[in-house]
């Protein structure tokens, strides 16, 4: 697809789709930092926590006016990824706020480097504007430091981790791919076909490696073994 050109057809189809997962995404991120916070141990991690949220919030709301720009509902959009994504935070819910954290760097994060993946296939507003979504806000340096001092004053915590760490990877690569693989129009834009150029075998093998090196630095920045 040329710069600049608008998505028509299926390839339209698939982008609102896939703005429709990350708006939802965004929606159940300010939700989850902000239940987290209820967690933290000090006023001054509420509010980095509260920061958070409304930098998801704030996300949500360029995708949502991206996808009316292509005229679509936004809530329509969103309506398909509600109950998957919302499993998804059920079965990886954190038990208390070392882990939120984590969840919310590397969860987060995994998903943050597949769809930048995909982006690579989209016209230039639409990948342009996941790019922008899906940038740090510059809270990681928040989350590494609560991490690792919490690991300096108990060693023990980091194997606890390190294991939470690994066990949200596998999920948020299995949910990424389930929810591209029951969208016909994602599946073809991804394998190719009439929605676009897709990714070849090999190119979807190094895609993961890639998000996998970035998990492990992620994991390495916090202190833990991926």
């Amino acid at each position: 697809m040329s710069e600049g050109t608008q998505p028509t057809g299926e390839m339209r189809v698939a982008v609102i789709e896939l703005l429709g997962v990350l708006a939802y995404g965004e929606i159940t991120a300010f939700e989850r930092l902000a239940e987290d916070a209820k967690m933290a141990p000090t006023v001054d991690d509420k509010a980095a926590l509260g920061a958070m949220a409304v930098a998801e919030f704030h996300h949500y709301t360029l995708l949502r006016d991206r996808i009316a720009a292509l005229g679509a509902d936004p809530a329509e959009a969103m309506d398909p990824f509600v109950v998957p994504l919302d499993q998804f935070h059920v079965h990886t819910a954190p038990a208390d706020w070392l882990e939120g954290l984590v969840k919310a760097y590397v969860g987060d994060g995994i998903a943050a480097d597949f769809y930048r993946e995909v982006a690579a296939h989209l016209d230039e507003v639409s990948r342009d504007l996941i790019v922008e979504v899906q940038r740090d806000t510059g809270h990681s340096a928040f989350v590494v430091g609560a991490v690792r001092s919490a690991i300096e004053r108990d060693p023990k915590v980091a194997g606890r981790l390190a294991l939470w760490g690994r066990r949200l990877m596998g999920e948020a690569l299995s949910q990424a791919q389930r929810v591209a693989a029951e969208r016909d129009a994602l599946s073809t834009m991804l394998i190719g076909g009439g929605a676009g150029p897709g990714f070849d075998l090999a190119e979807i093998g190094r895609m993961f490696n890639r998000i996998t090196e970035a998990h492990q630095g992620r994991m390495a920045a916090l202190g833990l073994a991926s």
